[in-house]
């Protein structure tokens, strides 16, 4: 063999060790990816089940059992279940949480506003969500709508505000009653849904331009539980 052929030999063996090293580094940050997404996931659903009970996985849908309620509580046991949801947020008395999310990545779209016949606006247009959900029922879409659809079972439904709590800096919490809903799966059984927990997500300040990017995707993160209402 001369030595033309051992260095084409030499030059395809660094190729294929420098393919295989980067397939091996692309497969450990994939492995690394996903398990901070777990991480993540079960540092939000500690937080959630110390409010709302332990939660359980049935095959038809995302079950959370609430906590038993003291003996003494009479009819006023579910209120145990919702300690850390403010009161004008909570859903129904009565109401059984089947889910609990939490957001992986996610960003709220704020689209710059300006006035006809003006130059400068601002960002009060209404936010649409952009968000990967990770919980009880595996891995769920939030996107404009607003919407929720399970990435498992295709289980879809749609929601609006009913009634909101302010958190210093960030977006509020919610209470959102469902509208819509398709499909038979984790989320075919909601009626209520809770935003919890927010962090980020706040409008730009100031003022824009029509010049300027007309829409700005602002990062944040939060907790969804969802509800079956006993009368909805």
């Amino acid at each position: 063999m001369n030595l033309d052929q051992r260095v084409r030999d030499a030059a395809d063996a660094d190729a294929a060790g420098v393919k295989a090293s980067t397939l091996i580094r692309e497969r450990s940050m994939l492995s690394t990816v996903r398990s901070r997404i777990r991480a993540l996931a079960v540092v939000g659903m500690a937080a959630v089940t110390g409010a709302v009970g332990g939660v359980t996985h049935a095959a038809s849908a995302a079950k959370v059992a609430p906590p038993a309620a003291p003996a003494t509580a009479g009819s006023g046991a579910h209120a145990s279940s919702f300690l850390s949801i403010p009161d004008v947020i909570k859903p129904p008395a009565g109401s059984q949480p089947i889910g609990a999310y939490l957001v992986v990545s996610g960003t709220q779209t704020y689209t710059c506003v300006v006035p006809e016949g003006a130059t400068a606006g601002a960002y009060t247009d209404a936010s649409v969500p952009e968000a990967l959900l990770f919980g009880t029922g595996g891995i769920v879409h939030h996107f404009a709508g607003p919407s929720w659809q399970s990435t498992h079972d295709g289980s879809l439904v749609t929601a609006t505000k009913i009634a909101s709590s302010n958190r210093s800096g960030t977006i509020p919490e919610l209470l959102l009653k469902v509208t819509t809903r398709s499909g038979t799966g984790v989320l075919s059984e909601a009626d209520y849904i809770n935003r919890l927990m927010t962090s980020g997500g706040v409008a730009p300040t100031g003022p824009c331009t029509a010049s300027e990017t007309a829409e700005v995707q602002v990062p944040y993160s939060a907790t969804y539980v969802f509800w079956d209402a006993p009368t909805a």
